[in-house]
């Protein structure tokens, strides 16, 4: 879809509002990890380097609507200004006469931090009067948070529509990487899909199928497809009830000639703990007293071969229970050998979500990954073929 970049407004003396995502871990009034306000440092730099004035718009928390003290954003302002290497003036609210008064105040050089935009009910409601409000605050809106663009509320939407609008770097970046995975891909494209659910992850599959030409399915979600089969899984996680819908996504993805990537030996144990004995079995072969808890180094060796033969890879989910050890092995594997893959130039490699971000960090191959999506919801929703309301606006 059609939507703008920084590169082609005219931000020279303008006031520009930035929905940014700087809803970071804080404890003791100190932020513990300020990788999303580290991300956020391209666009606000670009913003004064071109002589604009940033004006950002942010969440925190949950506060439904009403003044949590707790949640205020001012705590983060000396990790804004270590970051930004800029004067960071913070605001006690995102509309009204002490915001408009914080802004005309602003001088060049300056970012200013406007009070957590969910303090106002209207936020989540996506309030075309709370938008308006914000508006009145600036001449250009920059969404920097697509993190935040699954939802339709007044900061990513409404306003968004009220002003001349487009993306903030990390939002560019984003986009870029998720439409040359999904969009327009190189082909071959391999998609690893994992997780506990299969309910979880029903419409993200259904939209996969029809397109890409290798699906490779593990974790718990991998023991709910077999069991579909007909395979024993022993007392490992599985969701029984689904064995229909698993079938239907087999013979979908058939007719869209797509092939379904299921563990071929696994690994088994009787206890799910670090260091728990264990054994690999064929797939069919679960002791029924025993849970499948990794995919097996052939079905490891099928995964490498999918992903030699590819162009573009898209990741969400472990293989296995990645958190304890030695159950990590099949993910660590996988991981490497896109990561491998990817440093060589062979191929384009996206990959999101929590436990995704987690697992590929653990194994060590994030770092080597082409893009790796922190945004979580709105990056399984792209994945699943939803239409974002937060990037539609800019279109």
């Amino acid at each position: 879809m059609a939507w703008k970049t920084l590169d082609q407004m005219d931000i020279n003396g303008k006031r520009v509002l930035v929905r940014v995502d700087i809803n970071v871990p804080v404890e003791d009034g100190r932020v513990t990890d300020a990788t999303r306000i580290e991300r956020i440092v391209p666009t606000v730099r670009d913003i004064l380097d071109a002589g604009g004035k940033p004006i950002l718009l942010a969440h925190f928390g949950r506060p439904k609507g009403k003044r949590v003290p707790e949640m205020s954003l001012q705590p983060l302002v000396p990790a804004l200004e270590a970051a930004f290497g800029a004067d960071v003036v913070f605001v006690a609210d995102c509309v009204g006469a002490a915001a408009e008064a914080a802004v005309d105040a602003l001088q060049a050089g300056q970012v200013l931090l406007c009070e957590n935009t969910r303090f106002h009910a209207g936020e989540e409601k996506n309030d075309a009067e709370l938008a308006a409000q914000m508006a009145r605050l600036g001449d250009v809106y920059c969404n920097d948070a697509f993190s935040a663009a699954h939802r339709a509320h007044a900061s990513t939407e409404a306003l968004a529509r009220l002003l001349p609008s487009c993306a903030g770097r990390l939002m560019q970046a984003e986009l870029s990487a998720l439409e040359a995975a999904l969009g327009q891909p190189q082909r071959p494209v391999v998609a690893v899909v994992g997780g506990a659910k299969v309910s979880t992850k029903l419409d993200l599959l259904g939209n996969l199928v029809a397109k890409v030409d290798h699906l490779v399915i593990g974790g718990g979600m991998a023991n709910t497809f077999l069991a579909a089969q007909g395979v024993d899984v022993g007392k490992s996680l599985c969701e029984h009830e689904m064995a229909p819908t698993a079938l239907e996504i087999v013979e979908k993805a058939k007719a869209a000639g797509c092939e379904i990537i299921l563990p071929s030996d696994v690994v088994v144990a009787r206890e799910f703990k670090a260091g728990a004995e264990n054994e690999t079995v064929a797939a069919g072969d679960c002791p029924a007293d025993a849970m499948i808890l990794d995919a097996g180094p052939d079905t490891v060796a099928r995964i490498a071969t999918a992903l030699e033969s590819a162009k573009t890879l898209i990741w969400n989910g472990p293989l296995g229970a990645f958190e304890i050890e030695p159950f990590d092995t099949a993910t660590n594997a996988a991981a490497a050998k896109a990561a491998e893959l990817s440093r060589a130039g062979q191929l384009t490699s996206v990959a999101g979500g929590g436990d995704t971000v987690a697992a590929l960090n653990k194994a060590g191959a994030a770092e080597d990954f082409t893009y790796i999506s922190t945004a979580g919801g709105a990056f399984l929703e792209w994945m699943e073929g939803k239409t974002l309301p937060g990037v539609a606006a800019l279109g």
